[in-house]
């Protein structure tokens, strides 16, 4: 059984004229009736081959026991997903947040989360590893330890040749509140020999999380991160912004930008023509709309904005690549976490609608 990927909605902003390379496309992957009723968040990376691969946790809900990774593959040139399968399932725990990655050496890597107790400030991280194409995987490893660490945005690969792998350490017991001493912080692993090193934590005055990672030059990074705090209307909800000058082993403390932020997830891409994109949530309370913001001069400015799912909503989780022809694909949930979505569309989209 395979799942159509039938266009849902082509969204063109107001008063500017449709064209080649100006529509955004948004399309359903999965809803409800595909394994797992509860998905998210979802991953996505492009192979070696061209095909598209996605990755969610699914179950009965946020803190089921009978959460599984599951992954699907939209092969290149195709319109439709394969049904999801079970990618990871760890007895007797519930699994979380996924992300897949295509590494430059040809492995594919599974990152994910393993609950150990009622709330997420018991989590590990876990990874599996696949040398053909994402269709087998290794056993599953232990990448952290310690109690509360959390994946949730891609690695990236350095210009030295290491990999960066943004992780966070989320603390307290409360399901409605994520504590002020939530860190984020990132795993460097160096292909050979294989090794994982931690980085210095990004402190905040209210907590973060999620960090979402890009290389401006060999030694300056910039990461955005989810604010902590609670999900109540909040007039002071920013992302929260830290950066590197060696090469991501320490960070700054995190600040405020001007982005708000719901206590939301963000991603933050550097495109091949080296522009930046944040998308994330354009509120303070709602997880909508859902915006795209352009950078052309190296994080100082972000006049480019525009929203890929306004309404309603929630619109979530945007988890967002640049494949081989320059498109951009954002994947995202909706309708109560139980569908996933596709938006995919060039930067030229965004670049026609300077923020006013």
């Amino acid at each position: 059984m395979t799942r159509n990927l039938a266009v849902i909605v082509a969204i063109v902003s107001a008063g500017v004229q449709a064209g080649a390379g100006m529509d955004i496309e948004v399309s359903q992957v999965f809803g409800p009736e595909e394994p797992g009723q509860y998905k998210h968040p979802a991953a996505i990376t492009q192979l070696a081959n061209g095909d598209l691969y996605l990755a969610y946790y699914g179950g009965s809900g946020e803190y089921g026991v009978d959460t599984k990774v599951y992954g699907a593959r939209l092969a290149q040139g195709a319109t439709e997903w394969t049904r999801p399968a079970v990618i990871a399932d760890t007895p007797y725990r519930s699994e979380g947040n996924p992300v897949v990655w295509q590494a430059p050496d040809g492995a594919v890597w599974l990152f994910y989360v393993v609950r150990f107790g009622e709330t997420w400030s018991t989590s590990r991280i876990k990874a599996k590893v696949s040398h053909d194409g994402a269709k087998t995987w290794s056993d599953s490893i232990m990448v952290s330890l310690e109690p509360g660490m959390m994946v949730r945005c891609k690695p990236i690969a350095l210009s030295d040749g290491d990999y960066l792998l943004p992780i966070y350490h989320e603390t307290g017991h409360d399901r409605e509140r994520v504590g002020p001493d939530t860190t984020s912080l990132f795993l460097r692993f160096k292909p050979t020999p294989n090794g994982w090193e931690e980085s210095s934590r990004i402190h905040s005055a209210n907590g973060n999380l999620q960090p979402a990672v890009v290389e401006l030059d060999d030694a300056h990074l910039v990461c955005y991160c989810r604010r902590g705090g609670g999900y109540e209307r909040d007039e002071k909800g920013y992302i929260v912004r830290a950066e590197s000058h060696d090469g991501g082993r320490t960070w700054t403390e995190g600040r405020d930008t001007e982005f708000p932020n719901p206590n939301s997830a963000v991603d933050f891409l550097k495109l091949a023509n080296g522009h930046l994109m944040l998308v994330y949530n354009h509120s303070m309370w709602r997880r909508s709309p859902l915006t795209v913001a352009v950078s052309a001069d190296g994080d100082k400015t972000y006049p480019y904005r525009r929203n890929i799912m306004a309404g309603l909503g929630p619109f979530a989780y945007p988890y967002a690549i640049q494949t081989d022809d320059g498109r951009i694909h954002v994947i995202f949930t909706t309708n109560e976490r139980t569908v996933i979505m596709h938006a995919a569309f060039d930067e030229e989209a965004i670049l026609i609608s300077p923020d006013k």
